[in-house]
């Protein structure tokens, strides 16, 4: 509770249940109103208005509630408001999002006001509303939700409170609606309490529930909307997961630097708020979804970002479950959708991603031999699909046919193979060999061969290896640009590099075998203004690029999803990666680097850089660091801030063989990391000064900065049961 209460500040709201509901209006209305007025989100399909809440007198006239001094104060899990009446009497109150699609109002009321009522309201739009009736609790209904594929959803609602109603009304009404008692149909007294409505074609169908305020010194009263969706295989069992367990399954993480200290928290809550428990339909199980809004389901493209970070939870369950979830609804033909919806699969695009580094990192935290046995012919026949389909001449380089499919949309590099690349939406007219997928596809064919042997398939490393140094050479002698000093994306057509520099030109890195000269230059791009060394990291697209804005400016318009010079935190996380691994095998440089780039992106993403505020928006300007709050999609998830934190600030990675304490080379004279529950066992970091330790199961091994502390698991006794997973 006090890291979760450490993140307490006035000026957020989003709230969420931990399992898929999440209420996050990115630009509200109704803040000021108590209750829920502003709709929510059942994974991807909007549901509103919510509820409103008004306290009215013996007589039904409302008694006027006005915000106390000192507003709304939110915490990770909880909004809590103060109100006051005319006569001074106050009230707080309480919204949370609970599992199972709870939302609740929660009051501690002034007694003075023992004889009047507190009620919960709502109006639902009358053509998609039906069975709306009375019950014992309060009143329910159906509506049916339509997501932006165009695809129906039917939900059950009930509003209800935590007493027995001292009345229920419901009222079909022409008209508009507002959350304000005085202008709803309610404040006229006691005509049309109808306990059931007919279907109508238009209009609003109002409802509202009643409850006595209670005594002095009773239990608060608390008000609610349940909201169950209708899904051929949902279980309606209630999630046990609260905020507070949630954070107990993640290391606490502690180096001075506020910013970076506060972001580790604040990443946790983010990764709750987008949580899915796995019991939706076609989402079976628990994962991470990418974002609010219509982003509230699992992505592919972001699903290996979850898989790195949700791996620092014990029991590693929402890190598998990020892959299991894509294979589950793995297409004949080898490739992944896109989305992931609870109630259908349609429109769900493509995305590519990292899913090979993914693989290797989840298997070293937390190894399953039946899971990694599933991933591994999931991924198996994915590689096959896309060495198939995407590299059909054998060349080692692979093949983006629209620009979306990358995540990175707006940018030079698809404009030097095709003049219309940025209107032709999804048409896969597209042949550009692409610099990111192609390490993709490296890292993917790379792992496959490291695990081929434990999963009883050790016939098949040959073919990946083959597959590997194949797509190893092209990058090497095919995609490196002298010219730019960079690597490039290659014209499928002609064979030639496009010459383009963008961020992903980094990516490279990730493989490990980037000759020492090449690496040099690159990293001069990281300290040279010019190109990529603006003071936030990294911009998407070089700064001399001439399509190059910082403000994210495509053809006279600020996009939502500009590639042209904003930073994105998907891809400065591959680039601390790509740096953090090139200092682990020696390049000093690349340590440094790393470094002084972590604290930078760290710090950007606080808003004003006030270390109160932090924020995980988008994208961001590269010069200010100024985040997209036009686009109101905060706590975005497709990066891996913690994750870098854990291995770069702490230093702790772990592999089959074992734990090693290597943290870069900064100046924090004091870290602390733990405790990490991984393969059943406890461990802890710590930094002082020159001094380092690990602790594994309360046995503590010493080392000394700047060399590379390593303890064997063989060297230790058996562990205990993880009782996290």
């Amino acid at each position: 509770m006090s890291r979760i209460g450490a993140l307490s500040r006035p000026d957020k709201w989003f709230l969420g249940g931990l399992d898929g509901v999440a209420w996050a209006p990115p630009f509200p209305c109704w803040l000021h109103r108590p209750g829920f007025w502003d709709p929510v989100h059942l994974l991807q399909v909007e549901a509103g208005p919510c509820f409103s809440v008004a306290l009215v007198d013996p007589a039904g006239a409302e008694i006027p509630l006005r915000a106390a001094p000192g507003g709304r104060r939110w915490r990770p899990g909880a909004l809590v408001a103060g109100w006051r009446t005319e006569d001074g009497g106050a009230a707080v109150e309480t919204r949370q999002v609970l599992p199972g699609g709870i939302l609740e109002s929660a009051w501690d009321l002034p007694p003075e006001r023992v004889g009047g009522f507190l009620v919960a309201f709502t109006a639902q739009p009358a053509p998609s509303t039906s069975e709306a009736r009375t019950s014992a609790g309060g009143v329910r209904w159906t509506r049916r939700l339509v997501d932006r594929a165009g695809q129906e959803l039917s939900v059950a609602m009930e509003m209800r409170g935590s007493a027995s109603p001292a009345w229920r009304r419901i009222v079909s009404s022409e008209g508009g609606t507002h959350p304000e008692w005085d202008l709803s149909p309610f404040a006229e007294g006691e005509t049309n309490h109808n306990s059931a409505v007919a279907p109508a074609d238009q209009g609003w169908i109002w409802m509202a529930v009643a409850f006595p305020v209670p005594a002095r010194d009773a239990k608060p009263l608390s008000l609610q909307l349940r909201l169950r969706p209708r899904l051929p295989s949902v279980t309606h069992a209630r999630a046990t997961t609260t905020w507070e367990s949630f954070y107990s399954g993640f290391p606490a993480f502690a180096c001075g630097d506020p910013w970076m200290d506060r972001i580790f928290d604040y990443r946790i809550y983010g990764l709750g708020l987008n949580r899915i428990e796995g019991r939706w339909g076609n989402v079976r199980h628990p994962c991470i979804a990418e974002g609010i809004e219509y982003f509230h389901v699992p992505i592919s493209y972001s699903a290996p970002c979850h898989m790195m970070e949700m791996r620092w939870r014990a029991g590693g369950r929402e890190a598998w479950g990020s892959l299991l979830n894509f294979l589950a609804h793995q297409k004949e033909d080898g490739s992944f959708h896109g989305r992931l919806y609870p109630n259908h699969l349609e429109r769900t695009d493509f995305y590519h991603a990292n899913w090979g580094d993914a693989l290797l990192a989840v298997d070293a935290t937390h190894p399953d031999p039946d899971t990694l046995a599933r991933c591994y012919e999931g991924l198996a026949r994915y590689a096959r699909w896309l060495d198939r389909s995407r590299d059909p001449e054998g060349s080692g380089m692979f093949t983006v046919v629209n620009h979306f499919e990358t995540g990175q949309e707006y940018m030079s590099r698809y404009m030097a193979v095709d003049p219309e690349a940025d209107v032709r939406g999804w048409e896969p007219r597209l042949n550009l060999k692409g610099i990111d997928v192609t390490v993709y596809a490296h890292q993917l064919f790379h792992a496959l061969a490291r695990l081929a042997g434990r999963v009883g398939r050790p016939g098949d490393a040959a073919a990946w290896r083959a597959l590997a140094r194949r797509c190893r050479t092209a990058i090497m002698e095919r995609m490196w640009c002298p010219e730019a000093r960079l690597f490039t994306d290659v014209d499928g057509r002609t064979l030639r590099r496009t010459g383009v520099k963008a961020a992903v030109g980094f990516y490279p890195m990730l493989t490990g075998r980037v000759e020492a000269a090449r690496l040099e230059a690159m990293m001069d791009h990281l300290e040279d203004p010019r190109t990529f060394g603006t003071p936030f990291p990294l911009p998407s697209s070089s700064v001399d690029d001439p399509r190059f804005s910082a403000e994210g400016i495509w053809r006279g318009k600020r996009r939502n999803c500009p590639w042209n010079g904003r930073v994105w935190p998907m891809t400065t996380s591959h680039l601390i990666e790509g740096l953090l691994r090139c200092f682990r095998q020696g390049n000093r440089r690349a340590g440094r680097l790393a470094a002084t780039l972590l604290p930078r992106f760290a710090r950007m993403m606080f808003t004003a850089g006030d270390p109160r505020r932090p924020n995980t928006f988008e994208h961001y300007n590269p010069t200010t660091g100024r985040a997209c709050h036009f686009r109101g999609i905060d706590d975005y998830q497709h990066s891996w801030v913690l994750d870098l934190l854990a291995r770069g600030v702490a230093g702790l990675h772990l592999d089959a063989k074992g734990l090693e304490v290597k943290p870069l080379p900064h100046d924090l004279p004091r870290v602390r990391l733990g405790p990490v529950r991984v393969r059943g066992r406890r461990v802890a970091v710590r930094i002082d000064e020159e001094r380092v330790s690990l602790t594994v199961d309360g046995e503590r091994t010493l080392g000394t900065r700047g060399e590379a502390l390593r303890v064997a698991w063989t060297e230790l006794p058996a562990p205990q049961r993880d009782r996290g997973r």
